[in-house]
C-alpha cells in the first residue's frame, strides 16, 4: 500500500516543500528538484525516451499546492508551469530516490553541456 501524506509544507524561505507521510518517511524535496521532475508530459514526454531535460530551473519557485482528490497536489510554479499531478506514490518515489535523481539530473545537464548556477537569486 503507497503510504500517504499527513503533512505536507511550503517553505519558501528554505525554498522546498517538507512531506510527512503516515509510515514516519519525511523529505525535504527541494523546488527546482520537484520542477525538473515533474510528472507532466511538458517533462516527462509521452513515453519511454521522450523526457525533455529541464535547464534554467535554478531559482524557480513553488508559490501554491492545490491539492487534487485524496491522491495528489497540483503544484504552481512561478515559471507558469502547473501541469504536472504529483501523486502520493510519486511524492513518495521522489524523495525514496532523491540523492539518485538529482546526480541523474546533474550528469544529464554537463553532458548536455549546461553549466547550472549554483547561486540562487535573493527575490
Amino acid at each position: 500500500m503507497t503510504p500517504v501524506p499527513v503533512e505536507i509544507r511550503l517553505q519558501k524561505g528554505q525554498r522546498q516543500i517538507a512531506v510527512r507521510f503516515d509510515d514516519d518517511a519525511t523529505f525535504e524535496l527541494p523546488f527546482e528538484y520537484l520542477r525538473v521532475h515533474s510528472p507532466s508530459a511538458e517533462v516527462k514526454g509521452h513515453g519511454p525516451g521522450q523526457e525533455v531535460l529541464q535547464t534554467g530551473k535554478e531559482n524557480v519557485r513553488v508559490t501554491a499546492i492545490e491539492p487534487v482528490g485524496h491522491y495528489a497536489v497540483r503544484l504552481v510554479f512561478d515559471d507558469g508551469h502547473n501541469t504536472g499531478l504529483y501523486t502520493w506514490k510519486y511524492l513518495y518515489e521522489l524523495g525514496k530516490a532523491q540523492a539518485a535523481n538529482w546526480a541523474n539530473y546533474l550528469d544529464r545537464l554537463e553532458a548536455a553541456g549546461y553549466a547550472r548556477s549554483e547561486t540562487p537569486d535573493s527575490g
